[in-house]
């Protein structure tokens, strides 16, 4: 299988395989799902489906190849993107920040200072202190 994490999969009726013959054969790879064509940009809007392909030639740099077929030949197109990370959770932490606190017997006390998020050196709005006077009603 290839080692492509990004992209699509478009997988062709069995009977356009055949057609196509060996013009498509080299493109093709096996899968989990069957014979595919990884590619790394589809366009469906079209009376063609166009796929963007990356190859590598013998000796060469990369290149793309673009490879059109009717729609009627497609059978399913599934995309490829693999990522580890899923919501809101932090992939990296950049410089300055730390990971958020433990839950648990190791966890600190309710009433400590955050280390997860920076600290505005004076606080403001609502979260303001009480002798901040700027929390007082206008004197006009």
């Amino acid at each position: 299988m290839s080692e492509t994490t990004d992209g699509y999969a478009v997988f062709l009726y069995d009977q356009a395989i055949e057609v196509l013959g060996a013009a498509i054969k080299p493109l093709l790879e096996e899968g989990p799902g069957g014979l595919h064509i990884p590619c790394i940009e589809v366009d469906t809007s079209g009376a063609f489906v166009e796929m963007t392909l990356r190859s590598r030639p013998e000796n060469a740099q990369d290149a793309e190849i673009e490879v059109m077929v009717p729609t009627g030949m497609v059978r399913m197109i599934a995309s490829m993107r693999t990522s580890t990370a899923f919501g809101f959770a932090a992939t990296h932490l950049e410089p300055g920040l730390t990971a958020l606190p433990a839950v648990g017997p190791d966890a600190p006390a309710p009433e400590a200072p955050s280390t997860a998020m920076p600290h505005a050196t004076r606080p403001s709005g609502a979260n303001a202190s009480a002798g901040d006077d700027r929390r007082g009603p206008p004197e006009g």
